[in-house]
């Protein structure tokens, strides 16, 4: 059974991640937030996708977020970077 961890402290009012953590299992809950922002069986350029981390976080660090899905296995990618997309099960 997977443990449910709260992500209210690392979002603002808006749904905004504030920050991300450095503990694993919280790390995950929040990149799992963002994958959720993608939508399934769709491909998504690099822009788009920038522009999608950029809109839900406050940082301003979406080359964090973008490599941080992508080793996670929350997001996918084309090798030579032209296509994105979100995995069916969002599971690594």
């Amino acid at each position: 059974m997977e443990e449910i961890i709260d992500i209210s402290r690392m979002v603002d009012q808006s749904g905004k991640i504030i920050q991300l953590p450095r503990k694993h299992n919280a790390r995950i809950a929040v990149l799992k937030y963002l994958a959720e922002k993608f939508n399934e069986h769709q491909s998504y350029t690099e822009k788009e996708v920038n522009e999608i981390c950029e809109k839900w976080h406050t940082f301003h660090d979406f080359f964090l977020l973008r490599r941080e899905l992508i080793n996670h296995g929350l997001l996918c990618r084309e090798p030579d970077g032209s296509r994105y997309w979100r995995p069916e099960n969002c599971e690594k």
